[in-house]
């Protein structure tokens, strides 16, 4: 599927406005309308954000909130949503991205008196952007740093959020990072010094400098390429760095006390997966699920099409989503016996049953059969 086209996207930037009516609409593969809005907040500033399908039909939807890693934006989850295997999620959903302060595409630097908001009240800052877009209910969806501010957005406010998706979401603040921290605290120049890089590859993809890249993906070194030719082009150095600091001093995260359910998503291969383990282990199991996907470092470029399955499964628990039937999902009640073909044909639904004869699934009812057929998903050209 083809990248998304950047250029109507910038021009819509500047004319961002707070009217709803005249906002830029830019249009986005399958005539899927986007706006662009720009937010003030309490105490985090400005925030971008752009919205993925259409919130009027909320009731109907499951509406998402994404928040991004470290050195990169929004655009990371909308690649994700534009994505083949998202297709059936995309249909019936709405996504909020949110771009932290000062990461939109082309931003200026931040002004030298702005305070940059830690995770804590970016996260419970977030309640603003779902209150100025009429928006009753959100599944959080977050990487990394995101994950963990939006981790603190359902501890804050868990009559607004249905559920959490945390894509190697940190618990303690002392992680596999600290190593790094000698180094990065003193990146002053504006250019994003080696250091700094380094620090930002590892962080996503779980190797440093020269080693082999983990995980499964042929087109590694491609991706890797496109993360730091976007990290110079479209992200001001500057801002990617307070962010980064944020992480840095974060606060322990208390998930144990959370309200919602949660799936933690974490690959094999990722430099993350023992720190999620951590903090899966001191959390609610009736509340919180992990999922660990096998061969993978970065699970967005190394196995895009089990996060989306994951996702599939973590809503249809909460009861959304429960018409979207997708490849190696298997929900034990709803189908029937009849299996799927080999061939990755999905399974149905056995005549006769609709969704509305089951109560509200439990998610462990759910079990996650990854389906090893799975046909290939296309590698962007």
């Amino acid at each position: 599927m083809e990248k998304d086209n950047q250029e109507p996207k910038e021009s819509s930037k500047s004319h961002s406005s707070h009217h709803h009516h005249h906002h830029k609409e830019k249009k986005d593969n399958v005539n899927n309308v986007v706006h662009k809005y720009s937010i003030s907040t309490d105490k985090s500033g400005e925030l971008t954000i752009t919205v993925q399908g259409d919130l009027t039909q909320q009731e109907k939807r499951a509406v998402f909130l994404t928040v991004h890693d470290l050195g990169c934006n929004h655009t990371s989850f909308q690649d994700f949503v534009n994505s083949p295997c998202m297709s059936e999620i995309k249909e019936r959903s709405c996504f909020i991205h949110v771009d932290v302060p000062g990461h939109a595409d082309n931003n200026a630097p931040l002004p030298d008196n702005f305070t940059f908001p830690s995770l804590q009240t970016l996260g419970e800052d977030l309640v603003t952007v779902l209150d100025y877009l009429h928006v009753k209910y959100v599944i959080g969806l977050g990487e990394g740093a995101g994950a963990n501010v939006l981790a603190r957005f359902g501890l804050k406010h868990p009559s607004r959020c249905l559920g959490l998706i945390l894509i190697n979401c940190t618990g303690s603040a002392a992680t596999v990072l600290e190593t790094f921290k000698t180094k990065f605290i003193s990146w002053n120049n504006d250019e994003v010094a080696k250091g700094a890089e380094d620090f930002l590859l590892y962080h996503k993809f779980g190797h440093a400098f020269n080693e082999q890249l983990v995980g499964d993906n042929p087109d590694k070194e491609k991706i890797v390429s496109e993360f730091s030719s976007r990290l110079h082009s479209s992200l001001n150095p500057k801002n990617v760095k307070h962010y980064v600091k944020a992480f840095m001093t974060r606060k322990d995260l208390p998930l144990k006390n959370c309200k919602v359910d949660v799936l933690l998503i974490t690959g094999m291969l990722s430099p993350y997966a023992s720190v999620v383990e951590k903090l899966h282990k001191d959390t609610d199991k009736e509340k919180v699920t992990m999922m660990k996907i096998e061969r993978a470092g970065n699970v967005f470029t190394d196995a895009p099409a089990k996060v989306a399955q994951s996702i599939l499964l973590f809503c249809k628990g909460q009861g959304l989503l429960t018409s979207v039937v997708m490849p190696g999902v298997d929900r034990q009640r709803a189908f029937s016996t009849s299996s799927g073909g080999s061939n990755g044909e999905p399974r149905r639904l056995s005549r006769g049953m609709s969704m509305e004869e089951y109560d509200k699934p439990n998610i462990r009812r759910l079990s996650i059969t990854v389906n090893e057929q799975l046909p290939p998903i296309q590698a962007k050209k």
